[in-house]
């Protein structure tokens, strides 16, 4: 045990949906006093960072009810049950942009948002893009616009906060690492 672990005295389940569970959990703390924890349990997810012949980026525009707008992000989506995060990034690039690819490299997993979530988002690059014929159809209530961007146009709409969520950020930010070291 570390010093900072919480021991799970009793967990209530709250909610079980099609992407999450809710539940709280009772806690004893390292002090020895009690304390409960609502955690948001999800299955994981994908996001690709996708750059054309070109140099452009591959961004979905789409609205975000939670937020009650419309951001641009990299194409992304959640693992089914058992499914392998490269597996899921391909699929969900061909969902939600039309492209495929047989050359995705990692480039990190990170929490987002470890003070109430456990969801592993797995991000994946590729500059092998094939347009696809006939494309996997996405989620029958998800709904997309591919834009193609430059760079420096994806910077614009971080400043601007249309590019506004930590997946895509980290994206550009890592683009623009590697530019600099061109």
């Amino acid at each position: 045990m570390n010093k900072f672990e919480e021991k799970t005295i009793k967990t209530e389940k709250i909610f079980e949906g099609k992407i999450i569970s809710l539940q709280v959990d009772e806690v004893e703390l390292p002090n020895g006093k009690t304390s409960k924890r609502e955690l948001i349990k999800h299955p994981g997810a994908v996001a690709v960072i996708a750059i054309t012949d070109d140099n452009k980026i591959v961004l979905v525009e789409q609205y975000r009810k939670p937020l009650e707008k419309t951001l641009v992000e990299i194409p992304a989506g959640k693992l089914e049950d058992g499914e392998n995060p490269i597996i899921a990034a391909i699929r969900e690039l061909e969902e939600e942009t039309g492209y495929t690819t047989n050359d995705l490299h990692f480039v990190t997993s990170f929490y987002s948002s470890p003070g109430f979530a456990d969801e592993l988002l797995h991000i994946y690059i590729t500059n092998e893009l094939t347009k696809v014929d006939n494309p996997k159809p996405g989620d029958e209530d998800e709904f997309v616009e591919v834009l193609e961007l430059t760079l420096d146009e994806a910077k614009q709409l971080v400043t601007e906060e249309r590019i506004h969520d930590a997946k895509t950020n980290y994206a550009i930010l890592y683009l623009h690492a590697l530019e600099g070291r061109e």
